[in-house]
């Protein structure tokens, strides 16, 4: 029997990365997955999968699509038990001088204004049903931490960790949960350049040397807890941003490293 039997899930950012292994991962539990991405590659999400999911190609970022994403799920399997706001954007670099508001606004529509766009419709379709669910928004380490991502990325996961929180209080009482993942620098397409960079120089071995671990994630590393948060073993969690980053929220590397605060 497996976690998620009986359950009907979204995954939005389902074309790659954590929201495809989630995807994999989820459906392995038994449930029906419905998968959003902007991308064709959501597609081939599906076709690995099989019968269990669907594919829709939408823009996480536009109240008619994630709607539309919402009652799809409950056209074809008659109601809705998880939803996994997982799209986002990295929005480069730059900082607070070198950014343009229109970079800016893009970073906040598909990062922020998206996961409040799936707690609003998943949300209220969950509550109207009446028998609870478990809402997951994907946020950053960059949200709990500076250096970790540019301003525009950083500030917008930094709300999505408040959403995640204002949610779950005011779906008191309907038990719906909502609660937030915060993974550290994890090998997806987002992050990619970085990583074959790292690759194509030899230092590999350094991508995670500011984490105790000492080493990136693997998106399945990430699909693990989403699968914890979005079934009933986590039927006691709630409002809570959860860091799955190796440990590098937890301290200040540079502080440790200078200091010789280190075991090794």
């Amino acid at each position: 029997m497996g976690a998620l039997d009986g359950k009907v899930a979204i995954i939005t950012g389902a074309g790659s990365g954590i929201g495809r292994a989630s995807a994999l991962r989820f459906a392995a539990e038994g449930a029906k997955v419905v998968l959003g991405d902007m991308a064709a590659s959501v597609h081939e999400t599906a076709e690995m999968i099989g019968a269990a999911a669907t594919a829709v190609q939408m823009d996480a970022g536009d109240e008619a699509d994630v709607s539309a994403l919402v009652a799809k799920a409950i056209e074809l399997h008659g109601h809705l038990d998880i939803a996994f706001a997982n799209a986002g954007i990295s929005g480069g670099m730059e900082g607070i001088f070198d950014n343009t508001v229109e970079n800016f606004t893009s970073v906040l529509r598909v990062n922020l204004i998206g996961p409040w766009l799936m707690v609003k419709h998943a949300g209220k379709a969950m509550v109207d049903a009446g028998h609870g669910g478990s809402i997951i928004l994907t946020a950053s380490v960059a949200g709990i931490r500076s250096g970790a991502g540019g301003p525009p990325y950083s500030a917008s996961k930094a709300g999505v960790i408040n959403l995640a929180m204002v949610s779950a209080q005011q779906l008191s009482g309907t038990n719906v949960r909502c609660n937030a993942i915060c993974p550290g620098l994890t090998e997806t397409g987002m992050t990619k350049p970085t990583f074959d960079y790292a690759k194509e120089k030899g230092v590999t071995d350094k991508i995670g040397r500011l984490n105790p671990l000492r080493r990136g994630a693997q998106p399945e590393e990430l699909a693990n807890v989403a699968l914890f948060l979005a079934s009933d073993q986590a039927s006691y969690v709630n409002g809570q941003a959860i860091a799955v980053d190796g440990g590098l929220s937890s301290s200040h590397p540079v502080t440790r490293q200078l200091t010789g605060q280190t075991a090794v």
